[in-house]
């Protein structure tokens, strides 16, 4: 794990002002380095939590953000379709027993449920849309670790026949390259649509 975003854990539960469970930034790494994991991983993590360091400014609660990026894929199933909610469960549990105020968890979950990344979705607050943003941004990412993600996932499903698998990856990607915006927030719409749609539309 980076430095920096190990720091980062630390410091949104002093900033919350409730003690960091014993044990669990540990249980969180081994949970995010499960060896069905190949895009689910730590890098996945990293990568969210070192782009959210840049926008803490424009997010209304950091640290219930960077805490909610820590669990939102913390459980991960690649066969299960309630990941998210596991996962969310997982982080109420959590924060709750350390004392963290019930309104404080209950956004922390909405926002790990907001990255189900429905069709349609219509993050509810600034904090959700910037997270689910966060995310997405492996879209927009430069061409070499765009194809790096492909390989991550279809690692994921190798379980999957590949002509089937073909079909459904292409749904998944079409279904994001034919949002009128793939990203929420202006600030990830000016820093990674344009590369999201050339990444989108090659694959």
């Amino acid at each position: 794990m980076d430095r920096r975003a190990a720091k980062g854990w630390t410091a949104a539960w002093r900033t919350l002002g409730v003690a960091e469970p014993a044990g669990l930034y540990n249980r969180l790494l081994d949970a995010w380095s499960e060896p069905q994991r190949h895009y689910h991983t730590l890098q996945h993590l990293t990568e969210c939590l070192t782009l959210a360091d840049g926008l803490r400014e424009e997010m209304t609660h950091p640290e219930e953000v960077v805490l909610a990026l820590w669990f939102h894929d913390a459980v991960y199933d690649v066969r299960a379709h309630d990941n998210e909610a596991r996962s969310a469960q997982w982080a109420v549990q959590a924060l709750g027993d350390a004392g963290l105020a019930k309104d404080a968890c209950e956004r922390v979950e909405a926002l790990i449920m907001a990255t189900c990344h429905g069709a349609a979705a219509s993050p509810g607050t600034p904090d959700s849309a910037l997270l689910v943003d966060i995310d997405l941004a492996i879209l927009g990412s430069d061409e070499a670790r765009f194809a790096e993600y492909e390989a991550q996932i279809r690692a994921e499903y190798a379980w999957v026949p590949p002509d089937v698998f073909a079909v459904k990856r292409r749904e998944v990607l079409r279904g994001f390259l034919d949002r009128a915006r793939i990203y929420t927030t202006d600030t990830m719409v000016a820093r990674f649509e344009a590369q999201a749609r050339r990444n989108l539309a090659s694959a």
